[in-house]
């Protein structure tokens, strides 16, 4: 996607030549991004992120992600319109979606599309076309044959190395006895599959057709347990989602006793971007799969 150089060469490219913007009002519920509504001067209403100039690169990627997902032809995500740097900021500018009802079937057909993009053809390796974020920490996305060692050595393993100056010695101890014994807990797949990469209830909203769309991605191709997993990290989706996703998708037996280490992974990243108070998790998931 072109990289614009200033918003207002943004608009008028998209819009016309004459057109400017009319009124920018801050959204509100974004943890790293300053978010806006922008009014063009014909009534228009579009959706702005904005950060230093440096987090360009993480917008880019963001509209990779979504790109990929679309690509998919399985579930929405918001249209990208533009991109780039204005002086102090840089700017990722959106389709705004404005404040939808749910349809009764909401999370049943959630269920089904997210079931439909894990199960969509991709490259048949781990990983992605790039490196991309996770919040605000990097994502490191290597491609690997093996899943196992994808998720060693890009997931869990620099998370770990991040975190050193939080974990005890009996910490990194656990901590490497799990990096040496993952293939005694995780299961290849048959075959990688598209993943969201960060999907809990704060990056899932409704669309303008009622369904569920998906928005802020850290995509990767991987194991769909390990989107599964986050869903049920921080308060969890309705059970009628988990009931038609486990009737689609025919999850591998003892997915149970796979998902905290699928979710240590967000909880170390936490740890790193947030501090001590993601310590206590961390120890209760080390401690159960090392000791």
């Amino acid at each position: 996607m072109k990289r614009y150089t200033s918003l207002n060469a943004a608009i008028k490219d998209i819009y016309g030549e004459d057109r400017k913007i009319k009124e920018r009002r801050p959204v509100f519920g974004g943890d790293i991004n300053e978010a806006w509504a922008l009014t063009l001067d014909r009534g228009e209403t579009l959706f702005m992120k904005t950060n230093v100039p440096s987090f360009l690169e993480n917008f880019v990627a963001e509209e990779e992600g979504l790109a990929a997902i679309r690509e998919t032809r399985t579930i929405q995500v918001p249209r990208v319109l533009a991109l780039g740097t204005d002086r102090s900021f840089s700017f990722l500018l959106m389709e705004y979606l404005p404040p939808a009802g749910q349809r009764k079937d909401y999370w049943e057909r959630f269920a089904e599309e997210l079931a439909a993009m894990h199960q969509s053809p991709v490259e048949e390796s781990f990983g992605f076309s790039g490196d991309n974020w996770i919040g605000a920490g990097k994502q490191i996305n290597r491609p690997r044959d093996s899943w196992i060692e994808f998720f060693r050595d890009c997931r869990l393993q620099p998370q770990i190395t991040e975190a050193e100056t939080y974990l005890d010695s009996t910490d990194r101890r656990k901590a490497e006895y799990i990096l040496s014994h993952l293939d005694k807990y995780l299961i290849e797949p048959a075959r990688p599959s598209l993943i969201h990469g960060d999907l809990w209830s704060g990056n899932l909203i409704t669309g303008p057709d009622g369904k569920g769309w998906l928005i802020d991605p850290a995509v990767y191709r991987g194991h769909p347990e390990a989107d599964l997993a986050m869903t049920e990290l921080f308060g969890g989706f309705s059970s009628r989602f988990y009931k038609t996703y486990r009737q689609i998708s025919c999850l591998e037996p003892g997915y149970d006793d796979r998902r905290d280490l699928y979710n240590l992974y967000h909880l170390l990243n936490h740890l790193n971007l947030f501090g001590r108070g993601y310590l206590g998790s961390v120890r209760r998931i080390l401690t159960r799969y090392a000791d």
